[in-house]
């Protein structure tokens, strides 16, 4: 294929193809293989984001009833399980239509909010659009008027989905197709954050109407010695604060509590939605400010610049006194900003915590969003 860069963070890396481009071109290459007779070495398909790629087939078989052949996953620069993995299709004459199907390695869908209902195979539908619009170009090419089976199939698929999230999102047995532009960007976050959206969805359609979200690891081993009963429940939103919190709204959740290291949410402070360290820093600068707020002593909150962890600033906040008052403000600026994030549409609250000191602090309403949650998710 044409290769394709994008910059990040000064470095120039390459893009690479999602599995809906490669489910994409196997199935043409396969479709022409079916209805000519002869191997097909490339195809070029045209992704959504109006990119032509030139993809090579490979492990092709002909018979006088199927035509199958495969597309290698590239992911280029980007760090995705699924790279190098093959994606097969196959394709067989029926009377009328595209009928497009999941074979081996390809998830089935087994809870409500995914893009496919319960019991479909797990092909998105762009990558449907894909499938099908290329198909349907050589039914039209060879004057065919009769219709085709393509079934997307991975051998390696099931091993592979483990490495995923497809299990904790009820895909069951296999990867997902998908791919909303054809094209995978290094480094890229809509993929993570097109999880969390669908994470919530399915919440959402499992009759949930009070949203748990976790930042991550430290998140949920808080979460299961503190409050095991609801850990079950959550949705892990990465550094991605903002873009949940957009998602929770649209899905018409009633209430959001985030649970969070210390760490990460004293940025909220400053209204800093998107927690990655390399967006946006500042947690030693809220601290100060919140400490300014609460009449702590300068030279005290000179110390927190040299901190390389808020543990460390905890520590000189605490041996000078003024600890909780510090962390009193910090509470009020947190929740400030997150109810200009929400538009006073939803109740939002946070808890706070670090792994030295437990329980940081909560936000106006934490503990009753707290008891909504674990009521909700205990029936």
């Amino acid at each position: 294929m044409q290769e394709l860069y994008k910059y990040y963070n000064g470095k120039k890396l390459r893009c690479g193809y999602t599995t809906g481009s490669c489910a994409a071109a196997a199935s043409k290459a396969t479709a022409a293989m079916l209805l000519t007779g002869d191997r097909v070495d490339y195809v070029k398909i045209i992704t959504p984001k109006k990119a032509e790629l030139t993809l090579e087939i490979t492990d092709c078989e002909i018979t006088p009833e199927y035509a199958s052949c495969a597309v290698k996953k590239d992911s280029g620069d980007d760090p995705d399980v699924t790279n190098g993995m093959l994606i097969y299709a196959r394709a067989e004459k029926i009377s009328s239509g595209i009928a497009i199907e999941g074979g081996v390695g390809i998830g089935r869908i087994t809870k409500d909010g995914l893009d496919q209902p319960v019991g479909a195979a797990a092909i998105n539908s762009v990558p449907r659009q894909m499938i099908a619009s290329s198909v349907h170009e050589i039914m039209e090419k060879h004057n065919y008027r009769y219709g085709i089976r393509i079934t997307i199939y991975a051998p390696d698929g099931e091993r592979i989905a483990r490495k995923t999230y497809n299990p904790r999102m009820g895909i069951i047995g296999g990867i997902s197709i998908i791919g909303t532009t054809g094209i995978v960007e290094p480094m890229s976050s809509v993929a993570l954050i097109e999880t969390i959206r669908m994470e919530e969805r399915m919440k959402k359609a499992g009759g949930y109407d009070n949203l748990l979200l976790t930042l991550g690891n430290y998140s949920e081993s808080f979460i299961s010695e503190v409050m095991p009963d609801i850990l079950g429940g959550s949705v892990k939103c990465s550094n991605y604060i903002g873009e949940a919190v957009d998602a929770a709204i649209e899905y018409g959740f009633k209430s959001i509590l985030i649970v969070g290291h210390a760490g990460k949410l004293v940025k909220l402070g400053a209204g800093i939605m998107n927690t990655h360290s390399s967006q946006a820093d500042g947690r030693m600068e809220v601290l100060m400010a919140c400490g300014v707020i609460a009449g702590v002593e300068l030279n005290i909150l000179k110390k927190l610049p040299d901190c390389v962890t808020v543990d460390d600033a905890f520590g000189i906040l605490k041996s000078a006194g003024v600890f909780e008052k510090t962390v009193s403000v910090l509470m009020e600026k947190i929740q400030y900003h997150l109810e200009i994030k929400a538009h006073g549409s939803i109740k939002i609250a946070a808890l706070v915590f670090s792994n030295k000191y437990g329980i940081i602090g909560k936000t106006e309403h934490a503990d009753k969003l707290i008891k909504l949650i674990t009521e909700e998710y205990n029936g």
